[in-house]
């Protein structure tokens, strides 16, 4: 069992953004919140000391990981907020970051560009 360097975030769609789709995609109107919150995704960040700072490398990155979770939903840019900074992030997602990240695997780790 080792560490890793890194800290993660997990991302979980709030109820804004399930709002967003039902509007922007009329065949998602079936979905609950508890539906598109089933499988949140977790990003590796740098190691971070705190929240705090995890939240500083989160206001670098924000707009990568906002559109990566439009982009999983609705494939449609023009239907996207305008706006995608750390303020409107923080509203139409929940996110939780975690500093201790400990690999169980002895399974060496790769790498997949997506």
């Amino acid at each position: 069992m080792d560490t890793v360097n890194r800290s993660a975030i997990v991302v979980t769609p709030g109820q804004l953004f399930l709002d967003w789709l039902h509007r922007v995609d009329p065949t998602s109107e079936h979905l609950t919140l508890a539906d598109v919150r089933q499988e949140p995704t977790i990003y590796l960040l740098p190691e971070c000391e705190s929240e705090e700072q995890g939240f500083e490398y989160l206001r670098e990155i924000v707009s990568v990981i906002f559109e990566e979770q439009l982009n999983d939903w609705y494939r449609e840019p023009s239907a996207w907020p305008a706006e995608r900074d750390l303020r409107v992030f923080r509203r139409w997602f929940e996110c939780s970051f975690h500093s201790m990240i400990v690999d169980l695997c002895d399974d060496p780790l790769e790498h997949e560009e997506i």
